[in-house]
């Protein structure tokens, strides 16, 4: 744990550092307490993914699919142009 003493300006700002430029922080009011912590924030139309516990598993599968270099093999364009030259148009 590392505790460090800041100062506040006559507005009540304090600074917290470089390694928080930039980052949501989530304030927590505690009794005599001030908790700071730093989040995420998902756009509610995308929540949805993090409610779904089966959708949540398929997406991170592929990604780890993805990032391991697994893929599937695409469909067989050569056998599919044959096919469509031997049907007869109306």
């Amino acid at each position: 744990m590392n505790i460090t003493t800041k100062h506040t300006d006559s507005k009540g700002r304090i600074t917290l550092g470089a390694a928080f430029a930039n980052k949501i922080i989530q304030i927590e009011e505690r009794a005599n307490e001030i908790l700071l912590r730093p989040c995420r924030v998902i756009p509610e139309d995308e929540s949805w993914l993090y409610e779904n516990k089966k959708a949540l598993a398929s997406v991170r599968k592929g990604l780890n699919q993805a990032q391991s270099n697994e893929f599937v093999a695409g469909p067989d364009l050569d056998a599919a142009t044959q096919l469509a030259d031997q049907l007869k148009d109306d």
